[in-house]
């Protein structure tokens, strides 16, 4: 138990210092290189802050109501960060890290889990029906970010109007992630096993966790801008596409290192919470995050984002979705399934190395 206030403490104390010699180092304009690499450590620790004081907020809510907050809060950082780089016209590197963040959590984390997960505990059987829900919304959701790319590409009528159709498919997936919310109250399969019971978690005083919500919060606003004004500097020293740095390097600082505890949950075999948890979070992003910006892109900048993604995204999302839901869909995974899945993510990620 200590060890665990321990750990929170020193996540939170390393997730500050680092904010500030971000701030720092932009002051006195250092390399764009080390302010991209250190700010890029700032968003994860951030992301991991968030995402520990909206579970305990969750203490004080219930299940159910967890679920949407974790909708909310939990993706503040990539929200920053999308918004900041639609604002600077980077729209590639948003469209790639928001499905890179799909694919970082569907492929490179779940893959993890059952990998590391199947080592220790061999074929490991978990319920079905919670992960066969979240597949059916997640191929619901792939669909409406492949039409408008369909439209563009075999130059259909609808191709001339692809903000339309985009802020369209945003307010259609804004709407089913509403209409999901009074299902989640009540305890639904997507958020029965968001939060286990029997882990060993102290309660955080319901002060301390606000105070931890702000400070993560206003941080992370601020590194998001500061990790987007160094984006462009760095991938051109470096010789790394903005394709490449959304789908990877920006996927994984701000989402994925949050869901390492799925891995830690597969790893104690509690593979049921581990995959609640991995595929919630690519939920979110689908269903809540990729629409918000949409929307906001079209009110609020001079850049449009638009669902119209370049072909290689269209089928890389694809091959996640089936994927996943073939190795879901019996109940069962083991460490080779988890190497599938990470085997995928390598070929895709090396696939946008050049753009």
């Amino acid at each position: 138990m200590q060890k665990l206030l321990k750990n929170e403490w020193t996540t939170f104390a390393i997730a500050i210092a680092v904010s500030i010699l971000t701030w720092v180092l932009r002051s006195i304009h250092a390399n764009p290189v080390l302010i991209f690499v250190v700010s890029a450590v700032a968003l994860a620790t951030l992301a991991t802050m968030v995402g520990h004081a909206t579970e305990q907020l969750g203490n004080y809510l219930g299940p159910g109501a967890t679920g949407i907050l974790q909708a909310a809060v939990g993706n503040l950082p990539e929200l920053f960060v999308g918004f900041f780089a639609l604002e600077a016209g980077l729209v590639q590197v948003v469209q790639s890290a928001l499905v890179g963040s799909i694919l970082a959590n569907t492929l490179l984390v779940m893959g993890l889990a059952f990998f590391f997960g199947g080592r220790k505990n061999g074929t490991q059987q978990f319920h079905s029906e919670t992960p066969r829900a979240m597949v059916i919304l997640m191929v619901l959701a792939v669909s409406a970010l492949v039409m408008p790319t369909l439209a563009h590409s075999l130059h259909t009528p609808a191709s001339a109007h692809e903000i339309p159709l985009s802020v369209a498919g945003a307010v259609v997936l804004l709407l089913i992630f509403i209409a999901s919310i009074p299902f989640s109250l009540q305890g639904g399969p997507l958020t029965e096993a968001a939060h286990p019971a029997d882990q060993e978690e102290k309660r955080w005083p319901l002060a301390r966790v606000i105070i931890t919500l702000v400070i993560a919060g206003t941080s992370a606003a601020f590194v998001s801008d500061w990790f987007v004004e160094a984006l462009e500097p760095a991938t051109e020293s470096l010789g790394i596409s903005q394709a490449f740095a959304g789908l990877v390097l920006v996927a994984i600082a701000g989402n994925a290192v949050e869901n390492l505890v799925g891995i830690r949950l597969a790893i104690k075999n509690k593979v049921d919470y581990a995959i609640s948890i991995i595929l919630n979070s690519s939920l979110q992003i689908a269903l809540a995050l990729t629409p918000i910006l949409v929307l906001l892109s079209f009110f609020f900048t001079a850049h449009v984002l638009t669902l119209v993604l370049s072909p290689l995204l269209v089928v890389a999302l694809a091959l996640a979705a089936i994927l996943s839901a073939l190795i879901v869909y019996d109940g069962e995974s083991n460490w080779l399934e988890g190497l599938a899945l990470i085997g995928l993510y390598v070929l895709i990620a090396v696939s946008f190395w050049w753009g």
